[in-house]
């Protein structure tokens, strides 16, 4: 009679314990940059609820300097892929299994995060149903592309039953010296002109059309990855003006960049979505991927150029092709410069 009161009182002060223990959530997204500037979404809001969270972070090598300074992550764990590639992914898992977890949310579909997840320690479990490993998963979310809906929704219902329904947006923070790495005087334009796939890229023709047709007085800021300089280099030569900062900003110096822009130019990529955390002025142009995918502009100071034509095999694939599988390019080659350099400029 005596112990079983006592074994009450000590399991209610447990219970206490654990209630005032601030709340620890792994988020996982390893996937190409564009994705780990739409991730920040579900960090954005996960703070908002939860202000005192310890938040850490998975995310792929190459992407870790979008988050350089950020105010609302405890830990980031970068995952390199390019070097022993499943001996790291072991390595990882160990290092995460050194904490539990509340909560560890799975932002992709792929089995190398599947793992992560289901060995790494936590009270709930968080994917898509895609995913090879989400039999394991304690909470499974669909994920449908083509229904309209942004990412940053399909993102939000990984974490809906734990906040609410409304939309989260995406955020960077550049801080003083990433804004110091390039002060250009006003007024300027950004423009990216590459892309890791061909089909989703604007031909180099129409980036010199446009760069030609950008009012005199607006200087040209061409930006991308080190890997971009050609591209960049014979665009600007063409064109007869257009500085080259492409492979000499940080990934926060360019989005700093990208905030101050009277316009940024993009493709169905990357810099789209930095645009949107920084919301910066941009016109996105889609060529063989469509806005229904769900990954177009999130602020109203976004505007898209397509093709007005359907097309019977656009789009041809979510991700875009190193070719056009039908070999016309319509899509690209039908957008006119006018259309994208738009009314107001």
């Amino acid at each position: 009679m005596k112990y079983w009161p006592q074994r009450r009182r000590g399991a209610k002060k447990n219970e206490e314990t654990e209630a005032c223990r601030l709340k620890r959530f792994l988020i996982i997204q390893t996937a190409f940059l564009g994705d780990a500037v739409l991730v920040t979404s579900i960090v954005e809001k996960l703070h908002a609820f939860f202000p005192d969270a310890a938040i850490d972070l998975v995310v792929r090598k190459g992407n870790e300097g979008l988050f350089d300074g950020h105010p609302f992550l405890r830990k980031l764990h970068i995952w390199d892929k390019r070097t022993g590639k499943t001996k790291a992914l072991f390595n990882l898992i160990g290092e995460l299994r050194k904490t539990e977890y509340d909560h560890i949310i799975n932002a992709q579909r792929f089995f190398s995060t599947g793992l992560m997840t289901v060995l790494a320690h936590g009270n709930e479990k968080i994917g898509y149903d895609k995913n090879p490993l989400s039999f394991l998963f304690t909470r499974k979310v669909k994920h449908v592309i083509g229904d309209g809906r942004h990412e940053v929704d399909r993102l939000n219902e990984l974490i809906e039953h734990l906040t609410d329904t409304s939309r989260p947006l995406p955020r960077l923070y550049p801080g003083e010296r990433h804004k110091a790495e390039a002060r250009p005087s006003s007024p300027y334009v950004c423009i990216a002109p590459a892309s890791v796939w061909f089909t989703k890229q604007w031909p180099e023709d129409k980036w010199i059309e446009l760069v030609k047709a950008v009012p005199a007085d607006q200087r040209i800021l061409l930006i991308g990855a080190p890997g971009d300089v050609p591209l960049c280099e014979r665009i600007s030569k063409a064109a007869g003006r257009g500085e080259i900062l492409a492979g000499k900003l940080s990934l926060l110096g360019t989005s700093a960049l990208m905030e101050k822009a009277v316009m940024n130019y993009v493709n169905d990529s990357a810099p789209l979505h930095i645009a949107s955390a920084m919301n910066a002025p941009v016109t996105v142009i889609f060529c063989s991927t469509v806005p229904a995918f769900g990954f177009g502009p999130l602020n109203s100071n976004g505007r898209i150029a397509e093709i007005n034509e359907k097309l019977y095999c656009r789009p041809c694939g979510l991700h875009g092709y190193k070719a056009c599988p039908e070999g016309h390019f319509k899509c690209a080659l039908a957008i006119d410069h006018k259309t994208v350099l738009g009314p107001a400029s």
